[in-house]
């Protein structure tokens, strides 16, 4: 009975460091926060306690259940004119992925073509290309981004995504570029191309899957800075167009009741902070995983 009892204590006093080691081998936190938001935005209208478009100004400022003037209908409180604020940051969330998974993809798709023609075909066309790429990494993007606004108008999905895009694509050129010198001149590329392969074929057929590692580590770490660049405009006006909510206009709209309501601006900069550390953690953990240089010795 008495080495049954040991044997018990000593499993369970392993338990913590199994969990440990587990949680360092897999990202599960950053993963259970990034499913979070990707069941959040692809199931917003199921999940929103309410419309959070609808205001009611007898809730404005209603702080969250557990105070003693909150509710059980605004869980997390309400926002200056009444409206339910885990509404709206589970609405955001679907906004946010749409908008930085839109710009994500195509910064990717240009980076990714633009690298490897620059790494494939060499000469005036790398250089052309990468001298284009210093010079837009010379300039200052999100005052651009705020210019551009100013000359179109009103801000938009479509202008918002263009923009971010624009922000996006130079990361990949780089990376994919650098790997296709070495890749050219692999014995496998050689071959297609003595056999008259297009060049086209030999990029996108021999060359890409030798590349996707990267790509994928390079979109994910981006990820992070686009949201941060997405809820930054949207704190300046220029991002998500109203009325539809984004974090950053959530945001914005508590900055000036920080001392009496403070969790109309608190919520959303949480939500920010979670996601982006969240999505920085697996691009890292992606990068040692890919990388055999970076891979760690479990």
């Amino acid at each position: 009975m008495a080495t049954n009892s040991l044997a018990i204590m000593k499993g369970l006093s392993g338990v913590p460091l199994r969990v440990f080691s587990f949680a360092r081998r897999w990202p599960v936190v950053p993963g259970v926060i990034i499913a979070g938001v990707l069941i959040a935005a692809i199931f917003a209208p199921l999940l929103e306690p309410q419309n959070p478009l609808h205001s009611t100004l007898r809730h404005r400022n209603q702080p969250p259940f557990w105070y003693a003037e909150g509710g059980t209908n605004h869980l997390l409180g309400a926002d200056p004119v009444g409206r339910d604020i885990l509404s709206r940051l589970i609405r955001a969330a679907r906004v946010t992925v749409i908008v930085v998974a839109s710009a994500a993809a195509t910064g990717t798709i240009i980076g990714t073509t633009l690298g490897l023609v620059a790494g494939y075909m060499g000469g005036i066309v790398d250089e052309v290309i990468m001298r284009i790429v210093d010079l837009w990494a010379a300039l200052p993007g999100l005052l651009i981004i705020l210019t551009l606004v100013v000359v179109v108008g009103n801000p938009s999905f479509t202008l918002l995504v263009f923009a971010l895009a624009l922000l996006s694509w130079t990361g990949p050129v780089r990376l994919v570029r650098a790997e296709t010198l070495t890749l050219r001149t692999r014995d496998y590329v050689l071959m297609a191309h003595v056999v008259g392969a297009s060049t086209p074929r030999i990029l996108f057929r021999h060359i890409l899957p030798g590349v996707v590692h990267i790509v994928i580590v390079s979109t994910t770490l981006g990820v992070g800075f686009l949201i941060l660049t997405e809820a930054t405009l949207s704190f300046l006006g220029a991002g998500v167009p109203p009325p539809n909510p984004s974090w950053g206009s959530m945001a914005a709209d508590g900055r000036e009741y920080l001392r009496d309501a403070w969790w109309v601006a608190i919520f959303p900069g949480v939500a920010i902070l979670l996601v982006v550390m969240s999505g920085n953690f697996l691009g890292d953990w992606m990068r040692d995983r890919f990388d055999p240089r970076l891979r760690q010795i479990d």
